[in-house]
């Protein structure tokens, strides 16, 4: 089997419903998308997928849909205010926690046909989660991008 990495940086907002902590409140991260593809062969090139597909395909998506943008729960009661000022925001179904980032990038990649088998999202310097899918497969989380006016 081989498998390549790519690292994507890119920075968000978010804030956890129902979570005692400070992580309750609205705040930014600094996160990096390790990204790891696998296959049993490789392309005619001698390759899993150039890094620079991966950075067009998932790095282009992620600059698009996650960069600089509120991740919030869809029920967070912030929301309509920050529709009404216009600030770019993706709903979830489920609270933004890095597990759920990771899960969020995993689905897009796997989506968009890429091998995908896992994803670690770097919140800080020093913590991380990692989403890679056991046997059966579960339903995909919802997620709504609202761009900003």
């Amino acid at each position: 089997m081989f498998a390549v990495t790519k690292e994507i940086h890119f920075c968000y907002g978010h804030r956890l419903l129902g979570y005692a902590g400070k992580c309750r409140h609205l705040h930014g991260h600094n996160g990096k998308a390790v990204v790891t593809l696998e296959a049993p062969e490789l392309d005619r090139l001698g390759m899993v997928l150039d890094f620079g597909e991966m950075k067009r395909v998932l790095g282009r998506w992620v600059d698009d849909s996650l960069d600089h943008r509120m991740l919030l729960h869809r029920d967070d009661p912030v929301v309509p205010e920050l529709e009404r000022q216009g600030e770019p925001l993706v709903l979830l179904d489920v609270n933004p926690t890095a597990e759920n980032i990771a899960r969020l990038i995993f689905d897009h990649a796997a989506a968009v046909g890429l091998p995908v088998t896992e994803v670690t999202l770097w919140e800080t310097a020093n913590a991380f989660a990692t989403y890679r899918p056991a046997g059966t497969t579960s339903r995909p989380i919802t997620v709504t991008v609202r761009a900003a006016r």
